[in-house]
């Protein structure tokens, strides 16, 4: 039987893995990397993520060479890199999965289009999510493409069983003498080499110690930054390190302990929600092309969106005055990751204290982030933004003085982030209020006196923005 190729992107394991296991289906699979522009541009853009992706491409061709094969790396045109490889060793056709923002899906459609041309069966497999698109969408009442809402998608994402493909030692993987390129090193794509723990092993290991424990204390972890207790996945599911098919399943598994907790139910549920939200805005990535590059909502499109603005590179190096949009932006620079609460506080910030355009701070953060999950990315800043899937009246500012009070009382979070601020020997997140506008009294006596004072007057940025907000809505534009 002539081999089967499956082109490894952003599913890098063997386990749980709907792509082999169709590839699988046609014939023994020849493991393959390409490495095109795209994904050089890609991964080159954060140091931490290109540790980590190559770290995570080591750790799928030691398991696939524990299975006697190994990963065939090629370098250039995937269409024309493919090509050369089924013709080498005969196989009949390329698998791999689907990419959910509108670059990456133009490149599969005309990937596709060109490998079909030359007489071989490609085919895209829907990977990355828990739950596939096409099946939510097949299970709309109304019929239709996809879900605008999320309301109505997690209804149905509720109901719907997660498929497993947790067979990997079922899959022949084809044996050949074809000639591999090395595999991919931090330097090539302008990153020092630094280690990085991105195995499957790892990935899985992480997501046991966090469902055995923390998960059950989900609800509290959102909104305790300085705890650290949320599971830090984020960039495994996005290099598929790990299935997010698995942790639905497991969680879900999970849910159906009798002893659990009222509180523990509630944050597990809240987990699983989280997850649904991310197949929800991979599902509007993949139909809604145009997601990442313009609002979702219409009537938004015309909205102005600033470009710029005078603090703008105060918010880019964490240095607004604001201690927990601060700490949050340095959070990211040092870890290549931030909490979710402080994402949210720091996106928020951006868009209406400075009125800067939401897709200015979504490309700033893939510079900084390790997880490379471009349509989630877009999803979730425009939910944040008031243009995407959130459909509320007028868009949720949130108040930074009143999120660090709320969410760091004590302010650990910001003294372990702010290093002007890492001495205070108290802290307080009292209010004064001098005419004519509150300002935030921090213990500046026993800090270093180069933090900065805030670039903005929240309030005032606030009511402006909504001002302006309010004539558009009211102009029926």
């Amino acid at each position: 039987m002539a081999p089967f190729i499956y082109r490894f992107t952003r599913d890098l394991r063997l386990e749980d893995h709907a792509g082999l296991a169709l590839a699988g289906s046609f014939g023994d699979v020849l493991p393959v990397l390409v490495i095109d522009r795209a994904l050089e541009s890609r991964i080159g853009r954060s140091p931490r993520r290109a540790a980590f992706y190559c770290a995570a491409v080591a750790a799928l061709d030691a398991a696939l060479r524990e299975r006697g094969s190994q990963l065939i790396v090629r370098r250039g045109a995937p269409g024309a890199m493919l090509k050369n490889i089924a013709r080498a060793t005969g196989a009949g056709g390329v698998a791999w999965c689907a990419n959910y923002d509108r670059t990456s899906g133009i490149s599969d459609e005309h990937l596709q289009s060109e490998l079909e041309e030359a007489g071989l069966r490609a085919t895209i497999v829907h990977d990355a999510p828990a739950v596939g698109p096409e099946e939510t969408a097949a299970a709309r009442p109304s019929g239709g493409d996809g879900y605008r809402a999320f309301a109505p998608y997690f209804a149905v994402w509720q109901e719907l069983g997660i498929a497993s493909h947790d067979a990997p030692l079922l899959v022949r993987f084809a044996a050949s003498d074809l000639h591999s390129e090395p595999l991919p090193q931090p330097h090539e794509f302008g990153a020092p080499d630094r280690p990085a723990d991105a195995s499957p092993a790892a990935a899985q290991r992480a997501f046991d110690r966090f469902l055995e424990g923390p998960a059950c204390h989900y609800a509290l972890a959102l909104n305790a930054p300085a705890e650290d207790g949320t599971s830090h996945l984020s960039a495994h599911l996005s290099f598929g390190t790990l299935s997010a098919r698995t942790v639905v399943r497991n969680t879900r598994r999970r849910l159906d302990d009798p002893f659990l907790l009222s509180e523990e139910r509630f944050s597990l549920r809240l987990f699983l929600r989280s997850m649904a939200t991310r197949d929800f805005f991979l599902q509007l990535g993949f139909f809604y092309a145009n997601a990442d590059a313009e609002p979702l909502q219409e009537r938004m499109r015309r909205f102005s969106f600033a470009r710029e603005h005078e603090a703008l590179e105060a918010w880019r190096s964490g240095r607004t005055g604001f201690p927990f949009v601060d700490a949050g932006i340095r959070q990211l620079h040092e870890t290549g990751w931030m909490h979710p609460r402080a994402r949210t506080i720091a996106a928020s910030f951006l868009c209406f204290d400075l009125g800067v355009d939401w897709r200015v701070g979504r490309d700033e953060w893939a510079q900084w982030l390790i997880e490379d999950d471009p349509a989630i990315a877009s999803g979730n800043w425009q939910w944040i933004a008031g243009v995407g899937a959130d459909m509320a009246q007028y868009p949720r500012i949130y108040n930074p003085h009143k999120a660090g009070r709320r969410f760091d009382p004590g302010g650990a979070y910001v003294r372990r982030w702010v290093e002007e601020l890492a001495n205070a020997a108290s802290w307080s997140w009292s209010w004064t209020a001098p005419a004519p506008q509150a300002q935030l009294s921090l213990p500046f006596a026993s800090a270093q006196a180069s933090y900065p004072q805030p670039v903005v007057d929240h309030d005032a940025a606030a009511r402006a923005f909504l001002k302006r907000y309010r004539a558009y809505a009211s102009s029926g534009r």
